[in-house]
């Protein structure tokens, strides 16, 4: 929709818009009930893009028309027979038109103005002709309005304001807004001029439309423009800048204009930013046909009203207007919900708004603005509580009595859907490819749903809330199960977006729609059917809760409105709604409206009719609810509140009271003056009122005696004029008779000479005409010189006569209208003095009237008196009260005041001392500063210190873990090894069992009968299959068994690690003592060693002495002897030696078997288990270890 015409008349409305990229003009007929299309232009001979502004004529019988460039054909239409009665190009330069229209008194003249161009025309002998020629440097024209008959005024884009009479410019103004120092921009009219032909020069150049736009949003335009100028019969009204509009009237007697009020948009204490919400263009501006009503409507899609009446009252400030309304979305609404218990809609948008509507009453009950945009909104059930879907994070919010307020914040980045499910219980957010679901009774996040590669743009809940269904851009429509968590069904296909997504009541069939012009019907994950959109995407759809209806929305913002089951051709009715496509739709619970939203940030409420045009009713068990909430804060506040104002009504009445007594004083005091004042004019007035009286009644007997002389006279002057204008008016008749019978004889004499002359005349014809043939001609020129003759006397005689009656009558006349002049003043004079009579006596009565009125006056006034006597002495008791009372408050006054004065100087002392802690807590803040430092650095060591000692104690628990898992092992294989030993023990035993048993087979190899007897009872002895089978179960059950017993004493490991721990430091205390005995036994040892040598070299030097050997070598024999025995000596020493260990060493293993085979006996015992399941250790790590002590 481009471009709104009405028709002065009131009857026809036209509409610009272009449906489907091409232009079309509907003309509808608004006397109709309902509105009709009376006529629809479409079929053009001209190219065309759109239409930009249209304008009706005076009688309603043309439409003038304008092209958007590059065409800029403007067409006069007579549209009743759509017929084209003139077609021109305004401009051939590709400059913006802005307006035409028609002059409201003439059908043929138009005005057209635009970027430069301010043209006139006149439609004249099926053309139309410009009529003016511009003049001086052109302006940005961007609006203009008729005043007059030739008369427009013109605004342009630099806050000039042009007056045009016949084309010629006869006044100009600026309009300049001016920045005070105190921050307020103030509009003031500067530069008026009064021009006949001279055009004035521009002082600057005219700013681009851009820097227009750059300038107002940093609020530093020095030039405002005028977008929009109205008439009205005082004048008219423009926009002049951001959130202002002027008001002008013309100066009496004079042709131009002066500024006579100013209308501002108000601030929005609701918006998030309230200085922006006065920064608003005024682009159009309307007065009602009352012209009590002045309508605006802006840049930001809003519409504002004021009563005009209002501007006269505020004189000297500016005037502020209303909404029309309410407050409406200015940007694409992306959020759309409804509730069941409350008739209410939600709605946000990329205004960076939330509102709450009321689709019962069409009223708006709550709006707030936000300082990021709002991408989608749910609406609880309840309708107590909204989830909000924002860039950064992801509000759940309360719906109070009069504020929207957020109590709970998630971390969710862009979040595009949101849904609470029918229930209430959960609600549903989507994060990119992402849907988390939250609880509304915890607040907390329950489960995340992923599977989708793409955005998803829809999310919808089945009717008992067990699955969610979703569709994203990848194409995927996926029905999750909430129980599991996990993808019930899922439909794939890459090659179409899906935009919605909705879910039959059944929960059995889910509709999409999507990118590929298609609805979609999906069941058990596969696409049952298909329906194309023929040629248009839809972008939003919603099935009715009773399953018979479907809607769809359209991508060129119309509504499709289907049956279910969908039919196989093309059967659906078309509604064109919105101007862009719709984002959101939805049906109230009980399918009574049908709810809209789109890109252009309108909100439709349908009502749902069938076929037959009957609503769709549904009873409602319960009705809509009315609570609201509020908080605690807010109640006290507000209680609080009506405290104060119930003390401070108090204080008022009391000091109303006070007051009225004061005033009461004073105006007995003022009625006391009064009453004396009034006394005292009551006894001057009743002096001068017998003063009058006197003189009337001396008035009146004067007035009587001359009336009496004046009546005497008239009478006698009526007397004698009537006898003398009797004895004139006698002679004048005599003289009027006697010319009279003069006139009459003359007349008989003349007509007697005439018959005589006729009669010689026609005898003498007679006779000469046999005679006088030849000479006719000249007798008849003698005859009519004879008729002339007779003529001329005929005129004489009358205008004698007609002289003489005329100074007769003029005598006549003369000597009457002389008498009755007379006769006049004389009726005058004594109706004069009647009508003065009169008043006097008028005057006499009414005297007598206000004496009597006077004095019940001073009758009601005496007895008033007493009363206010009787009320002035309580009134005087009261005031010795309240003076007593006054004073008691002035010594309290007084105490407080000392009070207050010695509180002051302590507040100066603690002040004092303040300023002197301060000093200190800034100098030990200093002196700290180094110090936390220090502790600062010390704390990371300490945490440093700490990590490492917690790696170490996981360590030291991994190494314990891996230590018992190892003993554990252990422990098993010894188990299993002892249990392979019996196994093959008991099998060495069944060996040889059956091998006996075939030794004494084979003594009976000689008989074959007895062999086979033999031989048969071997196998049933050993080779029996119910023995096989038990064998092998018992086999199953003993692993089992030992299965038991291991996971058994797995279990009993846990709790046996202390006893372990002691026993082993029981073990270690004895291992102690053990090795403790071995060193003192070493000891002796190698002192018996020592000894026994010490012994043996005695005992050899003793035998050497005392032995007498034979002298064959009495030199080398005592060398070689000692030389063999000293070798001798060291192996026996060495033998001695390595048979001690040895003894030792296997004493000790003695003592290790017998510890293992008492702690084997005590295994053995019931009920007594081994510590920790730890086994000693073997015996050639006791060796090893008990070498390393030794060594």
């Amino acid at each position: 929709m481009l471009a709104l015409s009405i028709s002065p008349n009131r009857r026809y409305l036209a509409i610009s818009e272009t449906v489907q990229e091409k232009p079309i003009i509907t003309i509808y007929e608004l006397s109709s009930i309902p509105c009709r299309k009376r006529k629809v232009l479409s079929n053009f001979d001209f190219q065309v893009q759109k239409f930009i502004s249209m304008s009706f004529s005076p009688d309603s019988k043309y439409l003038l028309t304008q092209t958007s460039p590059p065409e800029s054909h403007l067409v006069y239409w007579l549209w009743e027979k759509q017929k084209v009665m003139a077609l021109i190009r305004t401009d051939i330069q590709n400059n913006l038109i802005y307006q035409v229209t028609i002059n409201p008194h003439d059908n043929t003249q138009i005005c057209v103005t635009g970027n430069g161009m301010f043209k006139l025309l006149r439609f004249a002998e099926g053309t139309l002709k410009q009529t003016n020629f511009q003049r001086g440097e052109p302006q940005n024209y961007l609006a203009h309005a008729w005043m007059a008959d030739d008369k427009i005024i013109v605004g342009t884009d630099t806050g000039k304001l042009f007056l045009f009479e016949s084309g010629e410019q006869r006044w100009e103004t600026n309009i300049m807004v001016k920045e005070p120092s105190d921050g307020s921009k103030i509009l003031e009219v500067i530069q008026e001029s009064e021009s006949l032909i001279e055009f004035p020069q521009a002082s600057s150049p005219v700013p681009s439309v851009e820097q227009i736009v750059a300038a107002t949003n940093y609020h530093q335009v020095s030039l405002p423009q005028v977008f929009a100028i109205a008439t009205y019969s005082k004048g008219f009204a423009c926009s002049a800048g951001p959130g202002r509009v002027l008001l002008f009237e013309k100066v009496e007697d004079k042709d131009f204009y002066r500024e006579s009020r100013e209308i501002r948009i108000p601030i929005d204490p609701q918006s998030n930013d309230p200085s922006q919400s006065d920064k608003q263009d005024v682009l159009c501006l309307c007065f009602s046909p009352s012209e009590e009503t002045l309508i605006a409507s802006t840049n930001k899609n809003q519409l504002y009203s004021i009563t005009m009446s209002l501007t006269e009252i505020s004189k000297g400030e500016p005037a502020h207007f209303e909404y029309l309304m309410y407050p409406l979305h200015s940007a694409s609404i992306t959020g759309l919900s409804t509730c069941i218990r409350k008739p209410l809609i939600a709605t946000c948008s990329l205004d960076r708004s939330v509102r709450i509507w009321n689709y019962e009453s069409n009223t708006l009950e709550l709006f707030k603005e936000y300082q990021e945009e709002a991408y989608t909104i749910s609406l609880h059930p309840s309708g107590h509580f909204i989830v909000v879907g924002f860039a950064n994070k992801l509000r759940l919010m309360n719906l109070l009595i009069d504020d929207i307020r957020s109590f709970k914040e998630y971390s969710v980045r862009g979040c595009r859907e949101c849904a609470f499910s029918n229930g209430g219980h959960l609600f549903a957010a989507v994060s990119g490819n992402v849907i988390h679901i939250f609880t509304t009774t915890s607040l907390e996040n329950i489960t995340n749903l992923k599977g989708h590669t793409g955005k998803i743009r829809s999310v919808v809940w089945n009717a008992d809330d067990s699955k969610l269904i979703s569709a994203g851009t990848d194409g995927a429509v996926y029905e999750w199960n909430l129980s599991t968590g996990k993808r019930e069904t899922e439909c794939v296909l890459k090659s179409c977006s899906y935009n919605s997504v909705t879910i039959s009541p059944d929960a059995k069939i889910i509709f999409a729609v999507g990118s590929d012009q298609t609805l979609k019907e999906i069941a058990d994950s596969s696409v049952l059917r298909e329906m194309p959109a023929f040629d248009v995407i839809y972008t939003a759809i919603v099935i009715s809760h009773s399953g018979r209806m479907m809607f769809v929305g359209t991508s060129v913002g119309t509504i499709r409105a289907m049956k279910y089951p969908l039919p196989v051709q093309k059967e659906f009715n078309e509604y064109q709604a919105h101007a862009g496509p719709i984002t959101k739709m939805l049906l109230t619970f009980d399918d009574q409206f049908l709810l809209t939203v789109a890109e252009d940030g309108c909100l439709f409420t349908w009502k749902v009719f069938d076929k037959d045009g009957r609503g769709i009713k549904r009873e409602r068990e319960v009705g809509f609810a009315e609570e609201v909430l509020v908080t605690k804060t807010d109640m006290e506040e507000k209680a609080q509140v009506m405290l104060e104002l119930k003390a401070r009504v108090e204080e008022l009445k009391m000091e109303n009271e006070y007051q009225l007594r004061l005033k009461d004083m004073n105006y007995s005091e003022k009625i006391k003056e009064l009453t004396d004042k009034f006394i005292q004019e009551m006894e001057s007035l009743k002096t001068k009122n017998q003063v009058l009286k006197t003189e009337k009644e001396k008035q009146d007997i004067q007035h009587r005696e001359r009336i009496d002389d004046l009546l005497d006279k008239q009478s006698r002057e009526l007397q004698d004029l009537e006898c003398c204008n009797n004895q004139k008016l006698l002679l004048e008749y005599e003289k009027y008779q006697e010319l009279q019978l003069k006139s009459q004889r003359m007349q008989e004499e003349y007509e007697k000479q005439l018959r005589d002359n006729d009669e010689t005349r026609s005898q003498a014809l007679e006779e000469l005409t046999e005679f006088y043939e030849a000479k006719l001609q000249e007798k008849t020129t003698l005859l009519e010189e004879a008729q002339e003759d007779v003529r001329q006397q005929l005129r004489e005689f009358e205008e004698t006569k007609k002289q003489i009656e005329e100074d007769e009558d003029r005598e006549i006349q003369d000597i009457k209208t002389k008498y009755e002049r007379k006769l006049r003043d004389e009726k005058e004079s004594n109706l004069r003095l009647k009508g003065e009579t009169g008043i006097m006596r008028k005057k006499f009565s009414s005297l007598q009237k206000e004496i009597e009125e006077r004095a019940n006056d001073i009758e009601v006034l005496k007895g008033e008196q007493v009363k206010l006597q009787g009320v002035i002495k309580s009134l005087e008791k009261d005031i010795q009260g309240l003076k007593r009372e006054i004073q008691e408050r002035d010594e309290t006054i007084q105490d407080k005041e000392k009070r207050i004065y010695d509180l002051k100087k302590k507040n100066q002392e603690l002040e004092k001392f303040k300023f002197v802690l301060d000093y200190k807590i800034k100098e030990l803040k200093k002196q700290i500063e180094p110090r936390e430092y220090e502790i600062k650095v010390m704390k990371e060591q300490i945490q440093e210190m700490e990590a490492e000692l917690e790696r170490f104690h996981k360590q030291n628990t991994q190494l314990e873990l891996n230590i018992t898992e190892l003993w554990q092992k252990l422990r098993a294989t010894d188990q299993e090894m002892r249990r392979e030993q019996q196994k093959e023990r008991d099998l060495e035993a069944l060996v040889k069992r059956f091998k006996t048993d075939l030794h004494n087979c084979v003594a009976y190899i000689q008989e074959p009968r007895l062999l086979k007897e033999k031989i048969r009872g071997l196998f049933e002895k050993y080779v029996q299959r119910a023995d096989m089978v038990e064998i092998a179960g018992l086999n199953s059950d003993l692993q089992q068994e030992y299965a038991r017993q291991r996971e058994h004493l797995e279990r009993n490991l846990a709790t046996l690690k202390k006893k372990v721990v002691k026993e082993s430091e029981l073990h270690r205390t004895d291992y102690v003592r053990i090795m403790q005995e071995n060193v003192s036994l070493i000891k002796e040892i190698n002192e018996l060693r020592r000894e026994l040598k010490f012994t043996r070299s005695q005992v050899y030097d003793l035998e050497s002495a005392l032995k007498l050997s034979k002298k064959i070598r009495p030199q080398e024999a005592p060398e070689t002897e000692v030389s063999k025995d000293m070798p001798s000596v060291a192996p026996t020493m060495r033998l001695n030696e390595q048979e001690e260990t040895d003894r030792i060493i296997e004493m000790q293993r003695l003592e290790i078997q017998r510890l293992r085979d008492q702690i084997q006996e005590q295994e053995q015992v019931p009920g007594f288990h081994t510590i920790g399941g730890i086994r000693l250790p073997s015996l050639v790590d006791s060796e090893v270890d008990f070498e390393v002590h030794t060594k």
